[in-house]
């Protein structure tokens, strides 16, 4: 039993890695995308550097990290299968599947960048930032809830959040617009 907590620790705190690293990666990817409008010889510097730092975080941290929080999830199911189960759990792990999902095509944007591929905007990488945050709610919500989460309330609350997120994207925008070196 007392190595199921272990296990349980290591998860969480891959869970946490994991997420930094995904909360991180769309931001290098902002300004890489902004560092590709700059004039020589600023574009090719921050182009290198932003490039050695997307490679760092991707392979050293983040891959990483979804290993294994992944294995360690697996494990804990394997000790627990009754989990699986639980309604809670099931929409819990489609949720993951959807990280997974977010995770190959952050995978798929490191390798376009570094192949100096920039097929997206800023802007869209700013929207797109917020998955892995509506994610993270929505898994956090569930783990600590449980069966006492009430789906409608829950629905409605990550679209809730999602407005707003959007909204401070705009907002800060605006701001941007107004002050380049806000």
């Amino acid at each position: 039993m007392q190595a199921y907590f272990y296990i349980k620790a290591l998860h969480l705190i891959f869970v946490v890695t994991w997420f930094a690293g995904l909360f991180y990666i769309p931001r290098l990817f902002i300004y890489h995308i902004e560092a590709a409008d700059k004039a020589s010889p600023e574009k090719e510097i921050l182009t290198a550097q932003l490039k050695l730092m997307t490679k760092r975080l991707w392979n050293i941290i983040t891959w990483p990290s979804a290993v294994l929080c992944t294995l360690f999830a697996l494990t804990l199911l394997h000790l627990n299968p009754g989990l699986l189960g639980m309604p809670w759990m099931q929409v819990k792990l489609v949720f993951v599947a959807l990280l997974w999902a977010y995770h190959i095509k952050c995978h798929l944007i490191v390798k376009e960048l570094q192949r100096d591929e920039i097929k997206y905007t800023s802007r869209f990488m700013r929207i797109f930032n917020e998955v892995t945050t509506l994610i993270l709610f929505a898994v956090i919500f569930l783990v600590i809830l449980r069966s006492s989460v009430n789906w409608i309330y829950g629905v409605v609350g990550i679209f809730v959040l999602g407005i707003l997120l959007m909204l401070g994207i705009k907002l800060y925008k605006r701001i941007r617009d107004k002050n380049p070196n806000a």
